[in-house]
């Protein structure tokens, strides 16, 4: 691969990936720095500062930032997260020195006018209102807040209302300088890019920025698990179930997401596989692992008809326990098969591929070869796998929530957590 690693006087690293077959570039600015890194008082404002970067600079208003890049058929965007900012963009290959002065001006030069930023508070104030009107969004917040509790990260990245009210430029200015350093943040670029040129620009335009790392985030606690109801009058049941996964450098990852693929990453597992295409309980069903730099998450999501809950939740439960002990050669192939295929389709983008390496860079310090993930994938075994999902179970208490009506729910809440426990527990001794 042709990646190349530079690390700039002011930190900040700077990594790209030529693609020679390609005529376009795909770069941005990732910053270590997201929802888990606010107070209290500072709820939301991470991705109030994501909204507010297009929203002009000292030398560029609104209009022009997106005109500038639209004008040579690029695009903008960017993104809020548990523990990273992006902004980016796509372009041509000649148009990267350009894309990079405009990503550039919006995070160092920004206006933040009054006008624009209260204009903003109140876009974000419908984004929350759209989220409430959306189950699977409200399920998941609280989740979250059941497995993360009174800390950052079980709070929603869209802040409240009321929290929004509370900045003013001189918070988005200090939150900006307190966690936005040379040494927290990534220029990554993939495609029609040179190394050299990316690096002079970079050097140039991104210079002002300290060279002192920002302060670390408040250390991630699981939460004593447990079971919530949440009444809501809905045509179907939100039924989440959630355990304490492992941070990305976990040396058991990979084995996890195995697991994870096998018991609901697709339309072969053995979930979509026995509660939908066999029993016909549900339209959707997944589980999911997150890591992040000092936990994780394993999630699961289904929806079904209140007066099934109780059902769905004792088949889920008893595949989840019957598949530590089950697993098969030809499952953990499919699922490394479907990894590896995911790992290398995202090397054909170059948009996922500068995502990929500036995410890399900001876990492991440096981007990891895909030789090296190929290898990590192939690696796991059901051995491995077994006991990476019997962790799983044993590692905490079940959180487990159901948002909507019937009597239902807290029957399959109830009966979810105490299963669940049950066995973990019996597998110990």
């Amino acid at each position: 691969m042709s990646v190349e690693i530079s690390k700039l006087a002011s930190g900040l690293t700077v990594v790209t990936d030529n693609m020679p077959h390609l005529e376009t570039a795909a770069l941005g600015v990732w910053a270590g720095v997201g929802g888990r890194d606010e107070k209290p008082n500072e709820h939301g404002i991470s991705h109030l500062l994501e909204h507010m970067a297009f929203k002009g600079t000292t030398g560029r208003s609104s209009r022009e930032i997106v005109e500038e890049i639209e004008a040579v058929g690029g695009d903008l965007n960017a993104g809020t997260s548990t523990e990273t900012t992006s902004y980016y963009a796509r372009v041509m290959k000649a148009d990267v020195p350009l894309a990079l002065d405009v990503l550039a001006d919006i995070l160092a030069n920004p206006a933040f006018e009054p006008d624009e930023l209260e204009r903003e508070k109140n876009v974000i104030v419908q984004e929350i209102g759209a989220a409430q009107d959306t189950p699977d969004d409200v399920v998941f917040e609280h989740l979250n807040e059941l497995c993360y509790p009174d800390q950052p990260m079980g709070r929603s990245l869209l802040g409240t209302a009321k929290t929004l009210k509370s900045f003013n430029r001189d918070s988005l200015r200090n939150y900006l300088s307190t966690h936005y350093r040379g040494p927290d943040m990534v220029v990554a670029a993939a495609g029609a890019v040179d190394h050299k040129q990316v690096v002079a620009e970079a050097e140039k335009r991104f210079a002002s920025f300290e060279a002192t790392p920002g302060p670390k985030p408040q250390g991630a606690m699981f939460g004593k698990g447990g079971a919530k109801v949440v009444h809501r009058e809905l045509e179907q049941a939100h039924l989440t179930l959630a355990l304490e996964g492992v941070p990305q450098t976990d040396l058991s990852l990979f084995s996890l997401q195995v697991f994870t693929n096998i018991l609901g990453g697709g339309m072969s597992s053995r979930l979509f596989q026995e509660v939908r295409e066999k029993r016909g309980l549900c339209y959707s069903i997944y589980s999911f692992h997150a890591p992040y730099t000092d936990t994780g998450f394993f999630g699961l999501y289904t929806g079904t008809d209140p007066a099934d809950a109780p059902e769905m939740m004792e088949v889920v439960v008893d595949i989840m326990n019957d598949s530590v002990e089950t697993l098969t050669e030809a499952e953990i192939a499919r699922a490394k098969a479907q990894m590896k295929a995911g790992l290398l389709m995202a090397l054909e983008s170059c948009s996922s591929r500068a995502e990929q390496l500036a995410r890399h860079v900001l876990a492991y310090g440096r981007p990891q070869t895909v030789q090296e993930l190929v290898a990590r994938i192939d690696a796991v075994s059901v051995e491995s796998t077994r006991d990476a999902a019997r962790a799983l179970l044993s590692r905490s208490r079940p959180a487990v929530v159901a948002l909507g009506s019937g009597r239902g729910l807290d029957t399959a809440v109830s009966f979810a957590e105490g299963l669940t426990r049950a066995r973990a527990k019996a597998r110990l001794h």
